[in-house]
């Protein structure tokens, strides 16, 4: 069970577990993180999930497909190489631990 640790805007961490397979973006909202709002509810399509991983875990995580890297182009903080929509990254004991910078800003 892989375990995330949210590193958010203030510096604080939030640590919280998920089952392999489970969206990013669902163990955010599920375990209450600040700073992940989803409004689209992970359909890939508001960019209000963004994060940016780890740089060796965004390797591990592989790349966006076309249509979230197209969102990234619209997310509020600025976007960076490991920037990704939390709605598209599937957590794997392969990521384990998982380290998730939260932007300070999602709307």
């Amino acid at each position: 069970m892989p375990t995330v640790i949210f590193q958010l805007p203030d510096g604080t961490e939030r640590k919280v577990t998920a089952a392999s397979g489970t969206v990013l973006m669902q163990a955010a909202v599920s375990n209450g993180v600040a700073g992940i709002v989803a409004e689209c509810g992970g359909n890939a399509s508001c960019a209000t999930c963004h994060v940016y991983l780890d740089a060796a875990q965004s390797e591990l995580a592989g790349g966006p497909n076309d249509v979230e890297d197209e969102m990234l182009d619209f997310t509020a903080a600025e976007r960076r190489p490991t920037s990704r929509l939390s709605c598209q990254v599937q957590l794997s004991d392969a990521l384990d631990p998982m380290l998730v910078h939260v932007p300070e800003e999602q709307v």
